[in-house]
Protein backbone atom coordinates (compact mmCIF):
# COMPACT_ATOMS: atom_id res chain seq x y z
CA UNK A 1 0.00 0.00 0.00
CA UNK A 2 3.06 1.84 -0.03
CA UNK A 3 2.06 3.81 -3.81
CA UNK A 4 -1.04 4.23 -2.49
CA UNK A 5 0.04 6.31 0.48
CA UNK A 6 2.36 8.02 -1.33
CA UNK A 7 0.15 9.41 -3.96
CA UNK A 8 -2.50 10.63 -1.30
CA UNK A 9 0.59 12.05 0.60
CA UNK A 10 1.15 14.02 -2.53
CA UNK A 11 -2.15 14.90 -3.39
CA UNK A 12 -2.51 16.99 -0.12
CA UNK A 13 0.50 18.94 -0.44
CA UNK A 14 -0.67 19.50 -4.58
CA UNK A 15 -3.77 20.37 -2.72
CA UNK A 16 -2.83 23.02 -0.58
CA UNK A 17 0.04 24.65 -2.93
CA UNK A 18 -2.98 24.89 -5.78
CA UNK A 19 -5.41 27.41 -2.94
CA UNK A 20 -8.30 24.33 -2.87
CA UNK A 21 -8.48 24.38 0.94
CA UNK A 22 -6.83 26.38 3.78
CA UNK A 23 -5.06 25.07 7.10
CA UNK A 24 -5.76 21.39 7.93
CA UNK A 25 -9.13 21.65 5.92
CA UNK A 26 -10.00 19.43 3.44
CA UNK A 27 -9.34 15.77 2.82
CA UNK A 28 -8.11 13.14 -0.32
CA UNK A 29 -8.33 9.57 -0.72
CA UNK A 30 -7.28 6.77 -3.41
CA UNK A 31 -8.55 3.58 -3.46
CA UNK A 32 -6.44 0.40 -4.92
CA UNK A 33 -8.57 -1.42 -7.16
CA UNK A 34 -7.00 -4.55 -6.89
CA UNK A 35 -7.74 -5.13 -3.11
CA UNK A 36 -10.03 -2.20 -2.44
CA UNK A 37 -8.35 -0.72 0.22
CA UNK A 38 -8.81 2.87 0.59
CA UNK A 39 -6.38 5.22 2.11
CA UNK A 40 -7.67 8.45 3.27
CA UNK A 41 -5.80 11.25 4.86
CA UNK A 42 -5.70 11.75 8.83
CA UNK A 43 -7.68 14.39 11.25
CA UNK A 44 -6.34 17.34 11.41
CA UNK A 45 -2.47 17.38 10.19
CA UNK A 46 -0.82 19.59 8.37
CA UNK A 47 -0.63 18.67 4.61
CA UNK A 48 2.91 19.65 4.20
CA UNK A 49 4.21 17.85 7.19
CA UNK A 50 2.34 14.37 6.26
CA UNK A 51 4.12 11.56 5.54
CA UNK A 52 3.11 8.04 3.89
CA UNK A 53 2.49 6.33 7.86
CA UNK A 54 0.35 9.16 8.67
CA UNK A 55 -2.57 7.54 6.03
CA UNK A 56 -5.44 5.57 7.17
CA UNK A 57 -6.23 2.67 5.58
CA UNK A 58 -9.77 1.13 5.50
CA UNK A 59 -11.37 -2.04 4.15
CA UNK A 60 -14.27 -1.44 1.45
CA UNK A 61 -16.62 -2.34 4.10
CA UNK A 62 -15.32 0.74 6.73
CA UNK A 63 -12.48 -0.87 9.04
CA UNK A 64 -9.13 0.24 9.86
CA UNK A 65 -6.68 -2.34 8.66
CA UNK A 66 -3.39 0.34 8.77
CA UNK A 67 -2.33 3.40 10.49
CA UNK A 68 -1.97 4.32 13.56
CA UNK A 69 -4.00 8.04 12.98
CA UNK A 70 -7.29 9.07 13.95
CA UNK A 71 -8.90 9.53 9.96
CA UNK A 72 -10.30 12.13 8.62
CA UNK A 73 -13.35 13.08 10.20
CA UNK A 74 -15.22 12.64 6.43
CA UNK A 75 -14.35 9.09 6.17
CA UNK A 76 -17.56 7.90 5.78
CA UNK A 77 -18.44 10.19 2.86
CA UNK A 78 -15.31 8.75 1.08
CA UNK A 79 -15.95 5.11 1.97
CA UNK A 80 -19.95 5.46 0.75
CA UNK A 81 -19.40 7.03 -2.56
CA UNK A 82 -16.30 4.30 -3.46
CA UNK A 83 -19.19 1.59 -2.11
CA UNK A 84 -21.52 2.95 -4.81
CA UNK A 85 -19.35 4.32 -7.19
CA UNK A 86 -17.39 1.67 -8.23
CA UNK A 87 -15.40 3.98 -11.51
CA UNK A 88 -14.27 6.14 -9.07
CA UNK A 89 -10.61 5.62 -7.43
CA UNK A 90 -9.49 8.98 -6.21
CA UNK A 91 -12.04 11.50 -4.25
CA UNK A 92 -10.76 15.43 -3.75
CA UNK A 93 -12.68 17.13 -1.07
CA UNK A 94 -12.06 20.97 -1.54
CA UNK A 95 -12.52 24.01 0.10
CA UNK A 96 -12.44 25.99 -2.27
CA UNK A 97 -13.42 29.86 -3.17
CA UNK A 98 -15.84 30.03 -6.12
CA UNK A 99 -17.63 26.23 -5.74
CA UNK A 100 -18.22 27.28 -1.76
CA UNK A 101 -20.10 30.91 -3.00
CA UNK A 102 -22.65 28.18 -5.08
CA UNK A 103 -22.20 25.47 -2.00
CA UNK A 104 -23.72 28.59 0.98
CA UNK A 105 -25.96 29.91 -1.54
CA UNK A 106 -27.49 26.31 -2.00
CA UNK A 107 -27.11 26.34 -5.84
CA UNK A 108 -25.90 23.89 -8.51
CA UNK A 109 -23.22 24.81 -11.27
CA UNK A 110 -24.39 23.83 -14.61
CA UNK A 111 -22.42 23.45 -17.92
CA UNK A 112 -21.51 27.03 -19.11
CA UNK A 113 -18.48 26.42 -20.35
CA UNK A 114 -17.20 23.95 -23.11
CA UNK A 115 -14.29 22.72 -20.63
CA UNK A 116 -17.04 22.34 -18.33
CA UNK A 117 -18.99 20.18 -20.51
CA UNK A 118 -16.61 18.07 -21.85
CA UNK A 119 -14.65 17.53 -18.07
CA UNK A 120 -17.09 17.59 -15.52
CA UNK A 121 -20.37 16.90 -17.02
CA UNK A 122 -24.38 18.82 -16.98
CA UNK A 123 -24.29 19.90 -14.34
CA UNK A 124 -23.12 19.64 -10.16
CA UNK A 125 -25.44 19.42 -7.61
CA UNK A 126 -25.82 20.93 -4.32
CA UNK A 127 -26.41 18.19 -1.49
CA UNK A 128 -28.58 18.68 1.28
CA UNK A 129 -27.06 20.28 4.57
CA UNK A 130 -25.96 17.66 7.18
CA UNK A 131 -22.94 18.38 9.99
CA UNK A 132 -19.65 18.11 9.39
CA UNK A 133 -18.34 14.13 9.62
CA UNK A 134 -21.72 12.57 9.51
CA UNK A 135 -23.02 9.28 8.11
CA UNK A 136 -26.13 12.09 6.99
CA UNK A 137 -23.66 13.92 5.49
CA UNK A 138 -22.08 11.08 3.35
CA UNK A 139 -25.35 9.97 2.52
CA UNK A 140 -26.58 13.28 0.98
CA UNK A 141 -23.46 13.40 -1.37
CA UNK A 142 -24.04 10.29 -2.37
CA UNK A 143 -27.50 11.06 -3.50
CA UNK A 144 -26.49 14.62 -5.09
CA UNK A 145 -23.24 12.85 -6.73
CA UNK A 146 -25.49 10.34 -8.17
CA UNK A 147 -23.45 9.35 -11.57
CA UNK A 148 -21.54 12.56 -11.76
CA UNK A 149 -18.16 13.54 -11.16
CA UNK A 150 -18.56 16.44 -8.44
CA UNK A 151 -20.85 17.42 -5.70
CA UNK A 152 -21.11 20.51 -3.56
CA UNK A 153 -21.80 20.15 0.37
CA UNK A 154 -24.48 22.87 1.29
CA UNK A 155 -21.94 25.32 3.48
CA UNK A 156 -19.52 23.54 3.06
CA UNK A 157 -17.08 22.80 0.01
CA UNK A 158 -17.27 20.63 -2.62
CA UNK A 159 -16.49 16.82 -3.63
CA UNK A 160 -14.58 15.75 -7.04
CA UNK A 161 -14.31 11.69 -7.73
CA UNK A 162 -12.47 10.41 -10.63
CA UNK A 163 -11.17 7.00 -11.58
CA UNK A 164 -7.54 8.41 -10.62
CA UNK A 165 -6.10 11.31 -8.94
CA UNK A 166 -5.14 13.08 -11.21
CA UNK A 167 -8.57 13.18 -13.18
CA UNK A 168 -9.96 13.85 -9.82
CA UNK A 169 -7.70 17.72 -9.68
CA UNK A 170 -8.56 18.14 -13.31
CA UNK A 171 -12.59 17.83 -12.23
CA UNK A 172 -11.56 20.31 -9.18
CA UNK A 173 -9.77 23.13 -10.94
CA UNK A 174 -12.66 23.15 -13.81
CA UNK A 175 -15.56 23.42 -11.27
CA UNK A 176 -13.34 25.91 -9.89
CA UNK A 177 -12.92 27.75 -12.68
CA UNK A 178 -16.40 27.52 -13.97
CA UNK A 179 -17.59 28.57 -10.46
CA UNK A 180 -15.77 31.97 -10.93
CA UNK A 181 -16.78 32.14 -14.56
CA UNK A 182 -20.37 31.63 -13.46
CA UNK A 183 -19.86 34.14 -11.42
CA UNK A 184 -18.44 37.20 -13.24
CA UNK A 185 -20.93 36.34 -16.44
CA UNK A 186 -23.91 37.22 -13.68
CA UNK A 187 -22.49 40.91 -13.68
CA UNK A 188 -22.59 41.61 -16.98
CA UNK A 189 -25.16 39.45 -18.49
CA UNK A 190 -27.51 35.96 -18.49
CA UNK A 191 -24.87 32.75 -18.64
CA UNK A 192 -25.97 30.84 -21.43
CA UNK A 193 -26.51 27.01 -20.55
CA UNK A 194 -24.89 24.12 -23.11
CA UNK A 195 -27.95 21.48 -23.43
CA UNK A 196 -27.70 17.86 -22.23
CA UNK A 197 -27.20 16.65 -26.08
CA UNK A 198 -24.53 18.65 -26.89
CA UNK A 199 -22.78 18.07 -23.71
CA UNK A 200 -22.97 14.09 -24.73
CA UNK A 201 -21.56 14.93 -27.89
CA UNK A 202 -18.37 16.79 -26.97
CA UNK A 203 -18.00 14.19 -24.03
CA UNK A 204 -18.09 11.56 -26.35
CA UNK A 205 -15.48 13.75 -28.85
CA UNK A 206 -13.39 13.98 -25.69
CA UNK A 207 -13.00 10.17 -25.46
CA UNK A 208 -12.51 9.39 -29.33
CA UNK A 209 -11.93 12.16 -31.17
CA UNK A 210 -9.39 14.78 -28.90
CA UNK A 211 -5.86 14.38 -28.82
CA UNK A 212 -3.30 11.46 -29.51
CA UNK A 213 -3.67 8.06 -30.34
Amino acid sequence: MEKFRQIVVDAGKEMFKRSLTVATWGNISVRDPESEYIVITPSGMDYEACVPDDMVVFDKDGRVVAGERRPSIEKDLHIRIYQHRPDVNAIIHTHPVYSTVFAVTRQGIPAITEEFAQVVGYTVKCAEYAMPGTKELAENAVRALGKERAVLLASHGAVCVGPDMETAFKISDVLEKTAQILILSRTIGTPRIISKQDVKVMQDFLKTGYGQR
